[in-house]
């Protein structure tokens, strides 16, 4: 795996750019963690309210430090705003393999077609430029849109893990879905561009 912690990545094309998550970045984010708390409703880590944004920050940038995980801010270039938050994580250099996730928008973003964007450009960086693998994402098994969204970018479902971690509620199932780096050259690298 090529990659590198320290280094600045940053990914555009004409519709979307994600570079770096920084702390000097926590008032851009700040207006969707005070106005838009349901944002977080599955998540493990909320970003909902001023401290809940903070803690969310402060472990993205401490688990980069530690070089498991690489934190985004994306920006809307068709808007010319701030739009939400992606990373990498979970990333193992001796399997080769990383997660994806951490992903949310604001609500006037979603359905706009940022996401797809997105995901072309974190999954082309992932497979063509730090050769990984496998891509692996996982979500609640609850979470009907955000698991039709990884199955409309080309993910293939692989199954639930029970009860597998705590949530705010009390315990979760994980749905389980990936790509492999064959999948990605063969088929599903085109098959995402014709859908931006």
């Amino acid at each position: 795996m090529n990659f590198d912690p320290k280094k600045n990545y940053i990914l555009e094309n004409d519709r979307v750019l994600l570079r770096p998550l920084k702390a000097t970045d926590y008032p851009e984010l700040l207006i969707f963690s005070e106005e838009q708390p349901e944002l977080w409703t599955y998540s493990l880590t909320p970003a909902n309210g001023k401290e809940n944004l903070r803690t969310y920050m402060e472990h993205a940038l401490h688990e980069r430090e530690l070089g498991i995980a690489y934190p985004f801010i994306v920006f809307d270039k068709k808007e010319k705003r701030y739009a939400g938050s992606t990373r990498f994580y979970d990333i193992q250099d001796h399997h080769n393999t990383l997660q994806l996730g951490y992903t949310w928008y604001g609500k006037e973003f979603q359905g706009s077609g940022l996401n797809k964007n997105c995901k072309f450009l974190l999954l082309q960086f992932a497979f063509e430029e730090l050769e990984v693998d496998r891509v692996e994402f996982r979500a609640d098994a609850k979470n009907a849109r955000s698991i039709a969204a990884m199955k409309s970018i080309g993910c293939t479902e692989e199954g639930i893990l029970r009860s597998n971690c705590r949530s705010v509620d009390g315990r979760r199932d994980s749905i389980i879905l990936s790509i492999l780096k064959l999948e990605w050259l063969e088929r599903v690298k085109q098959e995402l561009k014709n859908k931006l």
